[in-house]
């Protein structure tokens, strides 16, 4: 009698647990940072001359990512990648909308971001402001930058934090995508982003 109710109490656990709601959470390749307090906005001027903030891209995941121009590459490197996993996501690409902050706005003119950054895609947006409020908007991101090998007051490197944040299309910042990330593991992150409810 003990075995038979010991199984008869075993089976109906077995049962109600099939009947607890399954976790809905995406499960990203990338470091998930729901929740964080710090890169809550910005303010920046777009290479077409038009300022925006987060709110003007509500409805798209937006992949937020700082850089210059003149990067031997760092920058090149996840432009491409990005622009490979757009090209992964298919139809959905036009829901992704992917911003290059400039940390050089001595060199990195309008015109030259203009020329740069839509070169990897086209929907890709180069975004500069001062050289103050780039320090304040640094610091809201947490993105550590300073000038190296500098032979000339044009000539010269960056060192720069290198991970790019991403917000879903509610514009809640999720993910902060590691330098060296496969388009693939992008593209993925991106479309469980687009899917999640």
């Amino acid at each position: 009698m003990k075995t038979w109710l010991a199984a008869l109490c075993a089976a109906a656990a077995f049962v109600l647990a099939g009947c607890q709601p399954a976790s809905h959470a995406p499960s990203f390749k990338a470091t998930d940072i729901t929740g964080a307090t710090f890169g809550r906005d910005f303010r920046l001027t777009d290479h077409n001359g038009h300022v925006r903030s987060l709110v003007d891209f509500r409805g798209k995941v937006v992949a937020l990512f700082f850089g210059y121009t003149h990067c031997p590459d760092v920058c090149p490197t996840t432009l491409a990648d990005f622009a490979a996993a757009l090209k992964q996501l298919g139809p959905q690409a036009a829901q992704v909308q992917v911003l290059f902050v400039t940390l050089d706005p001595e060199r990195d003119t309008p015109a030259l971001l203009r020329q740069f950054v839509p070169a990897f895609d086209p929907s890709f947006l180069g975004m500069y402001t001062d050289s103050g409020a780039l320090a304040a908007l640094a610091n809201e991101f947490k993105v550590v930058y300073q000038k190296t090998s500098v032979k000339g007051a044009d000539d010269y490197l960056i060192d720069h934090s290198a991970g790019t944040y991403v917000y879903d299309p509610k514009g809640n910042l999720r993910l902060l995508i590691p330098y060296g990330s496969s388009a693939a593991d992008i593209a993925h992150d991106l479309k469980a982003l687009l899917a999640a409810p």
